[in-house]
């Protein structure tokens, strides 16, 4: 596998208008007396309406890289832009307003409230927003019907199976109509129908909404469904692969 230079790389995405742009980010962590440096100098363009999937072995950086493009982290050095905002130049409190206006965050484990029905899940992002209560309620039945749940809108967590409990989880991230949405592990507590009937409903989000979508993962048949699939190793782009 030959080592990458993303800034160098002549693509079909380069006439594309780009989405995130992270240009030489490090990051290291603290572990008591020894400083971890999980990133090192990245460099990485990701345009307009691409699913992106990122691969690597645990320890990789992978899950970190995804934490900073989506503004939960901020880098040691370096520079991250989102449709043109400088998010690693943010405070925390511009970073929460941004996130709420521009993000969607799919998680592993769904993080939905077990005391509330899956229209009251997806309303949450939308109730930090000034809008009417009318307006809330058509933007959640929206995001609903997009994943296919326009029948379990009063259904709670436990009366879903974990696909649909998923899916509840991506109406959430999409109910603001973000740019950008980033997944982690989404397929990973799925079996392998429902984990394939998310990896089309993303799909279908970037075909159809044209979002950008930037995705870790573990499994080979999940990254098969992005666009494209870079491999880190060791804070590094190792290997990139077109699908």
């Amino acid at each position: 596998m030959s080592t990458v230079s993303p800034s160098r790389q002549t693509t079909p995405e380069a006439s594309r208008s780009i989405c995130v742009q992270v240009d030489s980010i490090s990051k290291s962590f603290k572990r008591g007396t020894e400083r971890v440096h999980v990133l090192d100098e990245l460099t990485l363009r990701v345009p307009e309406a691409e699913f992106l999937a990122l691969m690597g072995p645990s320890g990789s950086g992978k899950t970190t890289l995804l934490n900073l493009i989506a503004g939960l982290d901020v880098p040691d050095s370096g520079l991250i832009q989102v449709k043109g905002s400088r998010i690693s130049q943010m405070s925390e409190g511009q970073l929460a307003s941004w996130r709420t206006r521009n993000l969607g965050f799919i998680f592993q484990f769904y993080h939905l409230l077990p005391v509330l029905s899956a229209f009251r899940n997806v309303e949450l992002p939308l109730l930090l927003l000034p809008l009417s209560a009318a307006e809330r309620k058509r933007q959640v039945l929206t995001a609903l019907e997009i994943v296919g749940l326009s029948d379990r809108v009063h259904h709670r967590p436990g009366q879903l199976s974990g696909g649909q409990q998923q899916r509840v989880g991506i109406a959430r991230a999409i109910v603001t109509d973000p740019a950008l949405i980033v997944a982690d592990e989404p397929t990973g507590d799925l079996d392998s129908k429902s984990a394939e009937e998310i990896l089309a409903l993303l799909v279908e989000l970037k075909t159809s909404l044209n979002k950008t979508i930037v995705m870790v993962t573990h499994d080979p048949r999940a990254a098969s469904r992005a666009d494209r699939v870079l491999h880190l190793d060791k804070g590094r782009l190792v290997d990139e692969v077109h699908n």
